[in-house]
């Protein structure tokens, strides 16, 4: 059953995955202009020109271009940076690590103030606890990630002078240098979510708290810790699991913003150079990439869901 539930879920993902490729290779060449003309620059001679149009295979058919790029592709060859003639392959992989780094540092802040902040406003349901967790997820809805990172970069970096303003260190140079650079871009990217997880675990939690089977635990005299986290958080998790989801491959897609606000070589900040310099390649591969990453995260969720809750395994297995 869970091997038939899995085959599925990978089946959707890589359709999903095809659609995705013809979407971004058909958005870029629905774009107005001549490709070839863009990539040799406004001031390039008709030989530069025709140079570009063969070594992007533009002097193809549309069909030919598309399999000759998404072959090369699946190889994880996509071609070299119209920009500095370096293959883009090699430069995203290396951004993506900075990235994801900041993504999972975001979603580990996220974890443990909006769960936390939710089991315990539903638990304390109309008290104080509840009042400061809805305050929490109200300010991180309202204040917008530009604003609150150049307040903190104003803050803890220029007046406090307790953290870099900005920049990156890898964690294999100095473990403390990253972190340095990296806890305030993750709090400012991860305020936003901490705050949805926050409003979205408290009405779960209201859900599961008020439903028969935590009656009966009570009523057989289990003690109300082991009601919360035993009977009331496992299952709320599943749709604080979707929401996790989507939001990390949102997050390894690019934070554009806190990016471009500490100055982190991420793949966002590669994705808005590669729209400002007009380097298609690099604009191709990026959102091939992302979307790609968005879309096993989402199945590996999938597949998690069926290990919270095995209902959705066997009904999964037999639609």
């Amino acid at each position: 059953m869970l091997r038939s539930y899995a085959l599925n879920r990978v089946l959707q993902a890589l359709v999903t995955l095809v659609l995705v490729s013809l979407v971004v290779f058909a958005g870029l060449r629905a774009l107005p202009g001549d490709p070839a003309v863009a990539l040799a620059g406004a001031e390039a001679d008709d030989a530069a020109i025709e140079e570009i149009r063969r070594a992007y295979l533009l002097d193809e058919p549309v069909y030919a271009q598309y399999f000759s790029w998404i072959g090369r592709a699946l190889q994880g060859d996509f071609g070299e940076s119209a920009q500095t003639g370096l293959p883009i392959g090699e430069i995203i992989l290396g951004r993506i690590p900075v990235t994801l780094e900041l993504a999972l540092l975001s979603l580990l802040f996220a974890a443990l103030i909006g769960l936390t902040t939710g089991v315990l406003a539903a638990v304390r349901r109309g008290g104080p606890l509840d009042w400061l967790g809805n305050g929490i997820s109200l300010f991180g809805l309202s204040i917008p990630n530009f604003w609150l990172g150049l307040m903190c970069v104003l803050v803890f970096a220029v007046g406090l002078g307790w953290l870099p303003a900005s920049g990156f260190v890898p964690f294999t140079e100095s473990p403390l240098g990253n972190l340095e650079r990296l806890i305030m871009p993750a709090f400012v990217l991860g305020s936003g979510l901490a705050a949805v997880l926050m409003r979205q675990m408290r009405s779960s939690m209201l859900d599961a708290l008020n439903a028969d089977y935590v009656r009966t635990a009570r009523a057989k005299g289990a003690g109300e810790w082991r009601v919360v986290a035993v009977h009331g958080l496992r299952n709320s998790l599943i749709t604080v699991l979707t929401i996790l989801g989507l939001q990390l491959g949102t997050l390894i897609s690019g934070a554009v913003v806190t990016e471009q606000i500490f100055v982190l070589p991420g793949f966002g900040k590669l994705m808005v150079d590669a729209v400002f310099t007009r380097d298609y390649p690099v604009i191709q591969a990026a959102v091939l990439v992302s979307a790609a990453g968005y879309i096993v995260v989402n199945l590996l969720v999938d597949l998690l869901y069926s290990v919270v809750d095995p209902r959705i395994r066997v009904r999964g297995g037999t639609a």
